[in-house]
């Protein structure tokens, strides 16, 4: 996120291994490096997955949500190791094999939701029929009432809450519009028969970010 405040065109994050790795080179002498990532995703962040060491600042993991965030920034980030010479210069001109590149992605979402997607913690859960996902992901629609199936947690009208599936697949997030004891009472009323006072949206779509898998 400060990378994106600066505008800063790289994020260079030393470690103590090369980069990311293919496995864990403690357990496999095969391990090899990763030069370029297109997507953090799920998968990787489990390679990713484990404590850091001694040297390191953070896990691999950690450093991958970073990346994560930069990239959605529009920022380039690469994970290298401390230790190999002039490290900081390769990485800023992109010179192959410097380390793990992390590209930024073509879409790049405004500050405002990068706070909502990444900065500000989520006070409860709303879950989701299958139709209402559809339409966030797909269609770039808010989220109302007449899709949501269930709450999760305690939240007030203005704070964070995750946006789940009926599978428990959290795939979105945003800034509730109405507090959980209201939400609670419409579930699954449609907006024209919404009681009087209480806003149209669960969710507004400028409020809402739709995660990557």
């Amino acid at each position: 996120l400060v990378a994106h405040l600066v505008g800063a065109e790289a994020l260079v994050l030393l470690t103590d291994i090369a980069g990311v790795l293919t496995a864990d080179p403690r357990l496999d002498d095969s391990a090899s490096l990763i030069e370029e990532i297109m997507v953090v995703d799920q998968e990787l962040e489990a390679l990713a997955g484990g404590a850091g060491t001694v040297r390191g600042s953070g896990g691999m993991a950690t450093k991958l949500a970073a990346a994560r965030i930069a990239a959605w920034s529009g920022v380039r980030t690469v994970i290298a190791a401390a230790d190999r010479p002039g490290v900081v210069a390769d990485a800023l001109a992109d010179v192959a094999g410097t380390g793990t590149v992390v590209r930024p992605r073509s879409e790049v979402l405004p500050a405002r939701k990068l706070w909502i997607a990444f900065a500000v913690a989520s006070a409860g859960t709303v879950v989701v029929d299958a139709g209402a996902r559809r339409a966030l992901e797909s269609a770039g629609r808010s989220l109302l009432a007449a899709g949501v199936v269930d709450t999760k947690g305690r939240f007030a009208a203005g704070e964070a809450v995750e946006v789940a599936d009926t599978d428990g697949v959290v795939f979105a997030k945003g800034i509730a519009a109405m507090d959980v004891d209201a939400l609670r009472a419409v579930r699954g009323v449609r907006t024209g028969d919404l009681p009087e006072g209480l806003p149209h949206e669960v969710v507004h779509r400028d409020d809402l970010v739709v995660l990557p898998a």
